[in-house]
């Protein structure tokens, strides 16, 4: 018999995890009720792909006393921790989990969770392929768009879960406990949701927190603020940097295990138990520098798991990326266009225009702004940029802080931006979209902000 049959389970927010968890706690008999801020019409398609389930709804407010009769509250990412009703319920000692702890709890097989705050998705989907190149079963989800607990209501046979965790996701966690942590980078993010750095540091470092000594530790070297968590790492640690050990010297050079980047041979080495092994770039097809980073950490997480080296090889030359992240979406009259939707923060769009060496840069960027500070953008956009085109919430800001130093047009609407772009660029012109904001402002999220990009690209 399940542990939930019978009790009272509130699910908190109704996105694509609340749907999840409301699936999948029905199936376990609970009795469940669930509370969004959102009208019903607001969250029309996730209430329909309920509506066959037995749900009590309490849509466009919270109503306190539910909370304080709940059994179990599971809270969706998106919703604050700090909220009244929550702060009430967890006085009251009422159990309050995420999505992904719940999932976590019941997941037999061994998981490899990644977070940071750019290259998760890429990094995630290359484990995920590479498991795929050695013939396991891998389930990939978390935040890169299937919710963990799926794997669990549908059952699914998997050799292993591979996890991209957001610092929400990982706010609430308590029994997850990784056979790999892979730590990508960790920049200002989120600071619309944490008071400062240090909160947002303490939210990614609860994954660190979760491993234990059979756990395998990923840092990035090059990421002064990862590198410091080797001070606290609980587990068997393995780093990956551009630079060779040897060149860094000491205790470093001498215990290195991971992997690192030769620019003259253009290749990865990976120096894993005991032994090394050389990995060829020369088919890889990602732009930038930091996607060698994200590769670096993918075979260190891949191999330590048992994945062959040939596996491996053979990802590395037919990766073609994923969407919506530094994607080409066509050639037009010599100009070149790109869908980085999910250039989120500041340091994202700066990686983004790092990637590309010659071509001038029309940047679309703006949305919903996350107090984010632009000016770290200011030497980029100099060398880069040929012209700024902003919008949404964000543009005035982004303005102030960047406008001056190319030629710059704010405009209204989403089309409006991807028009202008066109009309002003020339052949070898690079358009790209890549925000430094969120979507919500304008849309649903940055799938969709992305999508609506290459549509409109497309209709050119």
């Amino acid at each position: 018999m399940s542990k939930y049959k019978g009790k009272r389970v509130l699910i908190v927010g109704f996105g694509i995890s609340g749907v999840a968890t409301a699936k999948y706690m029905t199936k376990q008999g609970a009795k469940v009720t669930v509370t969004d801020m959102k009208q019903k019409s607001e969250l029309a398609e996730a209430v329909n792909a309920c509506e066959e389930l037995k749900i009590e709804w309490e849509l466009g407010k919270h109503n306190n006393k539910t909370f304080h009769t709940a059994e179990l509250i599971v809270v969706s990412p998106g919703v604050p921790l700090n909220i009244k009703p929550l702060e009430e319920a967890r006085e009251k000692q009422i159990p309050i989990i995420s999505e992904i702890e719940l999932a976590a709890q019941s997941l037999k097989e061994p998981i490899i969770a990644v977070t940071g705050t750019n290259g998760k998705t890429t990094t995630t989907a290359l484990i995920g392929e590479m498991f795929k190149a050695f013939e396991k079963v891998p389930y990939v989800g978390g935040n890169i768009g299937k919710p963990l607990i799926d794997c669990v209501t549908e059952g699914l046979k998997t050799d292993v879960v591979i996890a991209e965790l957001s610092s929400f996701q990982l706010e609430l966690r308590d029994k997850l406990v990784p056979a790999v942590a892979v730590f990508t980078n960790l920049e200002p993010d989120h600071l619309d949701r944490y008071p400062d750095m240090a909160a947002y540091t303490a939210a990614k470092k609860r994954l660190l927190q979760a491993c234990d000594r059979n756990s395998y530790v990923v840092l990035n070297y090059d990421c002064a603020n990862i590198a410091k968590f080797a001070e606290e790492n609980p587990g068997k640690l393995m780093w990956y940097t551009k630079r060779n050990p040897i060149d860094i010297g000491g205790q470093f050079a001498e215990n290195f295990s991971g992997c690192y980047y030769q620019a003259a041979t253009k290749q990865i080495i990976a120096k894993i138990g005991g032994k090394e092994e050389s990995y060829d770039l020369t088919q890889f097809r990602l732009f930038g520098e930091h996607n060698k980073e994200n590769l670096m950490a993918a075979i260190c997480a891949a191999r330590v798991m048992g994945v062959s080296q040939k596996a491996i090889q053979t990802v590395i030359n037919t990766f073609k990326g994923v969407s919506h992240r530094l994607e080409f979406v066509r050639k037009k009259d010599g100009v070149y266009f790109f869908n980085d939707s999910k250039g989120t923060n500041v340091m994202s769009v700066k990686k983004s225009l790092e990637s590309f060496t010659a071509n001038p840069i029309i940047l679309i960027a703006g949305g919903k702004d996350k107090n984010m500070e632009f000016t770290p953008l200011v030497d980029l956009v100099t060398k880069k940029c040929k012209i700024l085109i902003l919008l949404g919430e964000a543009k005035e800001k982004i303005n102030r802080a960047i406008g001056d130093f190319a030629e710059t047009y704010l405009v209204g609407t989403f089309e409006e931006a991807i028009l202008l772009a066109y009309q002003k660029s020339r052949s070898g012109d690079i358009i790209l979209l890549s925000p430094g904001c969120s979507s919500y402002d304008m849309f649903r999220n940055y799938e969709e902000r992305g999508d609506y990009f290459k549509k409109i690209v497309n209709q050119l």
